[in-house]
């Protein structure tokens, strides 16, 4: 009993640290957000600056997970637990890394009249923003429901990048001069495309730990 009681006190601090995690992802996409719109080279240098931090939070839970796994011995269920945790901790630093894409790309993208395609940038991080929040959530209350409507989400992503994409191309024969400004907007639009994809892999290792079953959500 003494050892479950251990297991248990130690995954509710793995779990208070993924939220930490979560959260400072999703405040990081949202600042990289306010960044591109208004311009602000500032404010995109502090998402950079906070990359570090989601890095380490990654590494000590990644750590602690593996000393749990290796020290406590965890049943099944447990076990399932702490491997999908290895897997939302990875694909969250995979997302903190396209909040720093994104902060770049304001930089890039500053000092200069500004793209109607930002626009579009712009939703498609909100909708991450909301992946992040949701999968992070699917993951610590085990709802695979939730997970499966997180996943869905990808969908409104994807479509936004598939028009992008399309208008850009427009945009590049129209205005050969702004082809390397408009290939930016090509890069950063398929960073938050894949976004979407490691949001979608957490609600995934959500469905494996509540139903030990491997599914691919949004074929």
């Amino acid at each position: 009993m003494g050892n479950r009681i251990q297991l248990m006190d130690e995954m509710n601090r793995l779990h208070h640290d993924l939220l930490s995690m979560g959260t400072r992802v999703e405040e990081d996409l949202r600042k990289a957000i306010e960044a591109l719109k208004r311009q602000d080279v500032e404010l995109a240098k502090e998402v950079k600056a906070d990359d570090a931090v989601v890095n380490a939070l990654q590494l000590k839970i990644e750590d602690q997970t593996a000393v749990l796994i290796a020290t406590q011995a965890p049943v099944a269920r447990d076990l399932r637990e702490l491997v999908a945790l290895l897997k939302v901790t990875d694909n969250l630093e995979r997302a903190g890394d396209h909040a720093v894409h994104l902060a770049k790309a304001a930089i890039k993208l500053s000092g200069e009249p500004p793209f109607r395609q930002i626009e579009r940038l712009e939703r498609m991080a909100s909708v991450g923003c909301d992946m992040v929040r949701g999968a992070v959530g699917a993951y610590l209350n085990r709802d695979v429901e939730e997970a499966r409507r997180v996943a869905a989400l990808d969908d409104g992503i994807d479509g936004e990048h598939r028009a992008l994409v399309q208008e850009v191309l427009e945009l590049m024969k129209e205005r050969p001069d702004q082809v390397q400004r408009a290939a930016r907007l090509l890069t950063t639009s398929g960073f938050l495309e894949r976004l979407g994809d490691h949001m979608t892999n957490v609600c995934e290792a959500v469905v494996y730990m509540v139903e030990g079953s491997h599914v691919e959500l949004n074929d």
